[in-house]
């Protein structure tokens, strides 16, 4: 018998067959070779069942019906997939071993988990924990593959992560929903995420702006000009300020204080996955959720960088030598003349800034591979750039600065300056070439929003303590106090990484990261939930809360519900789910605390009376939050558009559109968008017609389905089968009673 090698995605399992089995048979839903068969998830092949598995009368939602706790869930295959579950169970049968080598995380050990536990499978399991997909990595890996017993505490973290998740949104999505007869999306991360944009809202609603003056020095001694600020009181009175000014206009002075400090600025920590996130999206306006795709291409398509779902800003002492390798193999590319002038004796197993095995868990910080980068697209070159910079700045030594402090006296009047002398540009070289650096690193993100005050040149600067200064001029600068900006997706990310709290101390944002809300590989996937289902809207890099979102919140906290919206305590939840995974708590004791919590939200929400439909609308009425009303079934997890009770389906119908008319035979109903899928309004009466709306690898647009029904097919475009392997071809309609769809090359 052969030893079956499960892989998360297709381009990961052809990865591992090109490195340990070359000249395996490719069967196109995998590959054999003499001692390996190779298959394959598509992501998720099964997944929890909806409620209606457990009982019927699940199938019309009801607050009468709620708590739903199972007391064992039950696991069903995800339908688009189900021919690949198939093929992993016949392959099984002719395997004594298996090898999991879905993701170096907790949700591949979760992928592989549901497959083992669903299909029953008994064999024997070995663990590939690799970081990188290049072929000495993937080697290595199956050389030192690891006992499958050994993560047995991440996959009881994974199974009371996904289970916690069903709890919490089946039934306070339900209880809230059918109360109040719109569809509300309730979850275990998303809402505390929403509560975050909702507290910042509100403070900048409750924000009064208030004018104030500074006076600035314009001051000279013999060849040396610079600029000073008034210190006192902050001056709110213009005529003030203008008199101030006038009095020390073309006045002498003298220099009251002088202090000059030598100061270093080390190279900004290596990647995490967040902080990667938070600078693309600072500097180039990337969303999480492209970040995080960016990446993964990176990684799984081009393997030129290391795995991107990690936490950690560090290295372990293994790790030193791949960077080197890595620092190598960027010679000749553009990169050249940064190699040439790396320093190699910086980057050692005991430089702390980066390599420090204590605050390395399951992966790394984020590193360039030793592979040399091609045919990337633009984005993906300019997150590769991001990566690249920073691990070369960690090759260059400190930039060394003198650090300038002068107070100057004129009048009784004192004005402070401080000027930051650059002295050695050292891993700043690095940035030379580009316009602004704006990527930063924790320890000084906060002086982002901060307007400096503090001026940086590279010309030498000195002043005579001794000798006079000359006020040449002075100006009345008039400014507003401004209220906390909006969020973007960068700084809603940090907030998540510490759970709301404003932490800019950098040992204790490490310490907060296992309490975060979410991890770095969901939080693109929480704020894409929450644009989805409305709550949430983009101006810009702006993120704006939605009338919907507003009340949902309100309605939340107003049942008496707040730990629901708090993200510290969902914080804790998260690192209750890491002490699972390290075998240091209780999977069975954190369930019960869940469950409990759950039948409390449904306690409360009986108990609310019924919130005015219009105050989910906008102001200027619901178009702006129609569009969104279509994707919010996802999150509250009915199974199809027929599995809504008669409160949910009339929240349903007044936000979306006629698509179509059935094209059953002999139905009049017509086509509506619902949770997963666009079904027909006749299905109270029986009719079954739904076409999914992810289908064969793409999500149909509602023009889509609509020349489905209308003409039986799609333009041409890329699509992918039901065993991974990609296709380009028109979707038709193959069958109209059912809905169900079939390439056309």
């Amino acid at each position: 018998m052969k030893t079956l090698i499960i892989a998360e995605k297709p381009d990961m399992g052809r990865n591992i067959a090109a490195a340990i089995e070359p000249k395996a048979k490719n069967f196109r839903t995998y590959l054999e070779g003499d001692r390996y068969i190779i298959t394959w998830a598509i992501g998720h092949l099964v997944e929890l069942a909806e409620p209606d598995a457990y009982d019927e009368k699940y199938k019309k939602w009801n607050i009468n019906d709620l708590p739903i706790i199972p007391d064992t869930f039950k696991l069903v295959p995800n339908r688009k997939t189900r021919d690949q579950l198939k093929v992993i169970a016949q392959l099984a049968k002719r395997s004594n071993l298996l090898i999991n080598s879905c993701d170096a995380g907790r949700e591949g050990q979760h992928i592989f988990s549901l497959i083992q536990r669903h299909l029953k499978l008994r064999q024997p399991v070995k663990r590939l924990w690799i970081s990188d997909l290049t072929p000495e990595t993937i080697r290595r890996g199956f050389a030192e593959l690891k006992d499958g017993a050994e993560f047995e505490n991440l996959t009881r973290a994974a199974r009371a992560r996904s289970e916690a998740d069903w709890l919490i949104g089946m039934n306070g999505s339900r209880a809230f929903t059918t109360k109040h007869n719109v569809l509300i999306s309730v979850g275990r991360v998303q809402t505390p995420v929403l509560a975050l944009v909702y507290d910042r809202q509100k403070q900048i609603e409750a924000f009064s702006s208030l004018k104030y003056f500074d006076v600035e020095g314009h001051f000279a001694q013999s060849e040396t000009s610079y600029k000073g600020i008034w210190q006192g009181e902050r001056i709110t009175d213009q005529k003030k300020a203008e008199q101030l000014a006038q009095k020390i206009r073309d006045k002498q002075g003298r220099i009251a204080s002088y202090e000059v400090k030598d100061t270093k600025e080390f190279p900004f920590r290596l990647y995490d996955l967040t902080l990667l996130q938070r600078e693309a999206n600072s500097r180039y306006g990337f969303s999480a959720k492209k970040t995080l795709d960016l990446a993964q291409a990176l990684y799984e398509k081009h393997k030129v960088i290391s795995y991107p779902r990690t936490n950690s800003n560090y290295v372990t002492e293994q790790n030193i030598p791949e960077m080197h390798k890595a620092l190598q193999a960027l010679q000749g590319t553009t990169y050249d003349e940064f190699v040439r002038g790396a320093d190699r004796s910086l980057v050692h197993k005991g430089n702390r800034f980066v390599c420090n095995p204590a605050k390395v868990e399951d992966h790394h910080a984020i590193l360039p591979t030793n592979r040399k980068a091609k045919g990337l697209s633009a984005d993906e070159q300019k997150l590769y750039d991001l990566i690249v910079r920073r691990f070369l700045s960690q090759f260059y030594p400190a930039a060394e600065y003198k650090v300038h402090t002068v107070m100057t006296e004129v009048e009784k009047e004192r004005f402070k300056t401080t000027v930051k002398e650059l002295r050695k540009i050292g891993w700043k070289a690095i940035y030379a070439d580009q316009k602004k650096e704006k990527t930063r690193g924790a320890r000084n993100a906060n002086k982002e929003d901060e307007e400096k005050e503090e001026i940086e040149v590279s010309e030498p600067f000195s002043l005579n303590r001794d000798e006079e200064v000359h006020c040449a001029d002075a100006l009345v600068k008039e400014k507003e106090t401004q209220p906390p900006k909006h969020f973007t997706e960068g700084t809603l990310l940090k907030a998540m990484e510490s759970a709301g709290k404003q932490i800019e101390d950098e040992e204790l944002r490490d310490a907060m990261k296992e309490s975060g809300l979410g991890t770095p590989a969901t939080r693109a996937a929480t704020i894409e939930r929450l644009k989805k289902v409305g709550y949430i809207e983009m101006q810009g890099k702006k993120i704006l809360l939605t009338q919907k979102g507003r009340t949902v919140i309100e309605l939340i906290r107003g049942a008496g519900v707040e730990l629901l919206t708090s993200p510290e305590m969902t914080g804790h939840w998260e690192r209750r789910l890491n002490e699972i995974s390290k075998g240091t708590a209780s999977d069975d004791r954190f369930m019960e605390n869940v469950k409990k919590f759950a039948t409390m939200i449904v306690d409360k929400v009986r108990l609310q009376a019924r919130a005015d439909k219009a105050s989910f609308e906008s102001a200027n009425g619901p178009a702006k939050t129609r569009g969104r009303e279509k994707g919010q079934a996802k999150a509250v997890r009915a199974k199809t558009p027929a599995k809504k009770s008669s409160s949910t389906r009339a929240s349903a119908s007044s936000a979306s559109s006629v698509i179509a008319g059935c094209p059953r035979p002999g139905c009049s109903g017509s086509i509506f968008m619902g949770r997963k899928g666009y079904g027909c309004s006749n299905y109270s009466v029986g009719c079954s017609f739904v076409i999914w709306k992810e289908n064969h690898g793409r999500m149909l647009t509602d023009s889509q389905v609509k020349a489905l029904i209308e003409k039986g097919k799609t333009g041409k475009m890329k699509l992918v089968r039901a065993d991974g392997t990609p296709a380009e071809g028109r979707l038709i309609l193959q069958n109209k009673e059912t809905g169900e769809l079939a390439i056309q090359s």
